[in-house]
Parts: structure tokens; C-alpha cells; sequence
């Protein structure tokens, strides 16, 4: 039997044509560190905080970048340096739309 995925899972996911439209926003490369070797799959406001999985919340990053930004005392500042380039990216930045709402 499949399980069915809720609403709130599907919303936080990262579909295939958003990863494509942030990997070309992102210049093909961590947008922290610069490093090639990374992908468009982080999001900045989190899935456990219902951050939906659309281009203005999802970021490119690399494995080391992704692991700070998630698990280090960095996350703070690294919050920071990402909300200022979404925010360049996309100057009326409402990051309210960016939490999935029942």
C-alpha cells in the first residue's frame, strides 16, 4: 500500500522545475561559498517550519554550506547572508508567503 503524502509535505517540497529555475538564478553554484559542487535543494525558511518549496525559499548550496546553515552555531549569520541575497533577487520579499498555510 502507497502511502499518500499530506498536503503540507507536497507544498514543502522541491519540485524538479523549481530546482532548475533556482540552479540558473544561483549561477550553477553555492551562492555562500561559491563552490560548484552543490544544488539548489535548501530551503531558508525550513520544511519543519512549513517553508514551501518555491524559488523565493529555496537556495543553492553545498554540502558543507547546507550542514551549516542546518546544524551549526554559523545558522544565525548564515540566515542572514541568505535573507539578504533573496531579498536582492527579490526586492518585495514577503517571507510570510513562504510558510504553508492550511
Amino acid at each position: 500500500m502507497q502511502k499518500r503524502s499530506s498536503r503540507r509535505a507536497k507544498a514543502c517540497d522541491i519540485s524538479t522545475k523549481t530546482k532548475n529555475t533556482v540552479w540558473e538564478r544561483d549561477g550553477h553554484r553555492c551562492i555562500l561559498c561559491g563552490n560548484p559542487q552543490a544544488m539548489p535543494n535548501a530551503h531558508f525558511i525550513p520544511r519543519s517550519h512549513g517553508g514551501l518549496g518555491v524559488e523565493q525559499n529555496v537556495v543553492t548550496l553545498c554540502r558543507d554550506c547546507h550542514n551549516a546553515l542546518d546544524n551549526s552555531t554559523q545558522r544565525p549569520a548564515l540566515i542572514e547572508d541568505v535573507r539578504h541575497y533573496l531579498k536582492k533577487c527579490y526586492p518585495n520579499l514577503d517571507e510570510s508567503k513562504l510558510i504553508y498555510k492550511r
